[in-house]
């Protein structure tokens, strides 16, 4: 089972709204072109999203410079659209109840969205080169899409 007291929590807040970080987050040519860290692209054609209570995704992570690739996915958990979305993190095909979770929550902010992203099941902290640090260039990604 997934030690879920082990996480990490990142806040932003983007120049745009709920609705739009929203569809950033559960429709698939969205988030192909932001859901990376630095250095990597998602392709269009390997992001697959089915976003409902049970319904899974997937995309590729590949590498720019070495063409390495990362496939990650998992299952929907919580959706309550422009709000709350929780999903598990993981490899496709793994267990979702010993799967990270991923919690994003969306507040209107003034003149944009407060966006917390939570991640629970791995330890992370700045620095780390890994969970942390990744995460944290993919957000910067997603603020470069959304604004």
């Amino acid at each position: 089972m997934i030690d879920t007291t082990k996480g990490l929590t990142l806040v932003r807040t983007f120049d745009a709204t709920p609705e739009e970080v929203w569809k950033a987050w559960t429709d698939p040519d969205a988030a192909a072109q932001w859901w990376h860290p630095r250095g990597t692209s998602t392709p269009r054609e390997t992001v697959e999203m089915d976003p409902r209570v049970g319904g899974r995704y997937t995309y590729t992570m590949v590498n720019d410079t070495t063409g390495e690739k990362v496939v990650t996915g998992g299952v929907y958990r919580e959706l309550v659209p422009f709000e709350r979305l929780a999903f598990t993190w993981g490899h496709p095909d793994g267990d979702p109840d010993d799967t990270p979770v991923v919690t994003v929550t969306l507040e209107p902010a003034s003149g944009g969205t407060r966006m917390t992203f939570d991640l629970r099941g791995v330890e992370g902290f700045e620095g780390d080169g890994s969970f942390h640090d990744g995460w944290a260039e993919v957000l910067d990604s997603l603020g470069g899409f959304v604004g």
